[in-house]
């Protein structure tokens, strides 16, 4: 077998796909500052985010790295929320806090 389709060096493989991902989300809000001239965040972070993340959390419980698994989980949670709200529908009209 090559040394390549080593159970470990695919499992590698895997970590460095999913930190790749994950740098994208930095990289593509970086060129969306870039061109706007002020700091925003794409929706693509939030994919990329998603996708990067669970990629992670699936190396992580390969490795039993508890201190991974808990940040990465917690991420995937953030990420998915923020993701609920880009695609939902705005309020028709926006809330205005209650006089009393």
């Amino acid at each position: 077998m090559p040394p390549w389709l080593d159970p470990e060096h695919l499992w590698l493989g895997l970590g460095f796909l999913g930190q790749g991902l994950f740098f994208m989300r930095f990289f593509v809000q970086w060129l969306a500052s870039e061109k706007e001239r002020k700091s925003v965040i794409p929706n693509a972070f939030w994919y990329f985010s998603l996708v990067g993340g669970t990629v992670l959390l699936i190396y992580s419980l390969y490795r039993q790295d508890p201190v991974f698994i808990m940040g990465q989980a917690t991420g995937l949670l953030i990420y998915t929320r923020n993701l609920y709200f880009i695609r939902r529908k705005p309020d028709p009209e926006p809330r205005q806090a209650e006089s009393q």
